[in-house]
């Protein structure tokens, strides 16, 4: 056998030394040569790259170097900027002011009129009004129902839509029979609300959730104090004491986006304030809203509320940390849970027509780092988020039964 395979090795050698290796070498080389020619030609794509991104950083840096001498109330050799574009921005920051001083005035005289603010009236009981999905209006604040509820979270009736929307959330509640002992509520996002320890003091049984304190996305929230990380960040000793907010109160880490299927069907309420516009998109924000009301028992109640925008056409904020809604959106929304067997409690869309109706605050707001000179207290019923004029609007949803 060794001398057949001797043999056999004999033949073949020549041929592969001659004929078949010489070329599988040259093959190789050939190859080799290309591949040294592709390095080159990405060494020389990457020195070319470098080169354009250099070139780019130094015209962006270019830009803002000639958009800031543009705007630049003075020259270097300080001078006036008399440049077009530095006259027509340069007072923009005085306007700001003005807005502001001009609406905390407006704001003082109704205060001092007793419409609103520490004079008001504070009634003894609540009042059904036959509450609707609807606008944050002057009204509003003004009313016994909101004063009735500002009296009781300890807080004084102002003219902020923040206010509004925590006593909206509670009259809804309230007149759907459910701030009785023995409820069940389940809060989104609750941050550093006071709801939570205040429908405990009320007997309910209250799951308080926000995002878990290691998502990325709680650290924004956490920085402006609108983040809980445990239920000790909830406890308000104003409305009980601890052993009962204890035996009442539970927390855990939910995301908006991903409801826990285990919490289908076990609450006779849920509410959020404010949240579901920072879930990442409008689309996002209609399904968070629909999956809520899976978390109810048949007939339950969901309330939220949320930015909304009172541009007509198409142009909005979407795909952002916050979005706008439109009457459109809620429209949608309106014919999603009415597919499902739900009903969102018609929506009043009356902007109102009282002088705060009409004034839209401006940034800096209260959660903004304060300027040297502190900006004035402002009516905050409507404002602006991105040149949008927007408001808070509240929507009430029952559950199929």
């Amino acid at each position: 056998m060794g001398r057949v395979l001797r043999w056999i090795g004999n033949q073949m050698f020549p041929f592969l030394k001659e004929g078949l290796l010489p070329e599988l070498t040259a093959l190789e080389q050939k190859q080799e040569q290309r591949f040294a020619e592709l390095r080159q030609r990405i060494a020389t794509l990457d020195d070319r790259a470098l080169e354009l991104a250099t070139q780019i950083a130094a015209g962006d840096q270019q830009v803002v170097q000639t958009i800031h001498n543009a705007v630049e109330r003075t020259t270097t050799d300080r001078k006036p900027n008399i440049t077009p574009l530095a006259m027509v921005l340069q007072e923009i920051a005085i306007l700001r002011w003005n807005v502001k001083l001009l609406g905390a005035a407006m704001a003082r005289e109704l205060y001092d009129a007793a419409a609103a603010g520490p004079l008001a009236p504070v009634p003894a009981e609540p009042s059904r009004v036959g509450l609707s999905s609807k606008l944050c209006r002057q009204a509003d604040i003004e009313s016994d129902w909101m004063r009735y509820w500002c009296g009781q979270l300890r807080l004084t009736p102002i003219y902020s839509r923040k206010i509004w929307e925590l006593c909206f959330v509670l009259q809804a509640l309230w007149e759907a029979g459910l701030l009785e002992s023995g409820r069940s509520g389940l809060g989104f996002a609750v941050g550093a609300e006071p709801i939570p320890a205040f429908l405990a003091a009320r007997g309910a049984q209250i799951l308080a959730t926000d995002l878990a304190p290691d998502d990325e996305r709680s650290v924004a929230w956490t920085q402006t104090n609108q983040h809980a990380a445990n239920l000790a960040q909830l406890y308000r000793a104003e409305f009980l004491d601890q052993t009962e907010f204890d035996r009442l109160c539970r927390f855990r880490s939910v995301d908006m986006n991903q409801i826990p299927a285990d919490l289908d069907g076990q609450f006779d309420f849920c509410w959020s304030m404010c949240s579901f516009e920072h879930v990442g998109s409008i689309e996002l924000g209609l399904q968070f809203v629909a999956n809520s009301v899976k978390c109810l028992k048949p007939g339950g109640l969901a309330v939220h509320t949320t930015e909304y925008s009172f541009e007509a056409g198409d142009e909005t904020i979407d795909n952002w940390p916050t979005v706008l809604f439109q009457e459109r959106h809620i429209a949608e929304l309106d014919k999603r849970l009415r597919k499902d067997g739900h009903e969102l409690v018609a929506v009043d869309y009356n902007p109102g027509d009282r002088i705060l109706d009409s004034f839209i605050d401006g940034p800096p707001y209260a959660f903004n780092p304060r300027p040297t000179l502190t900006f004035p207290e402002t009516p905050h019923i409507r404002l602006s988020i991105g040149g949008f004029a927007c408001t808070s609007i509240g929507l009430i949803i029952r559950a199929a039964r």
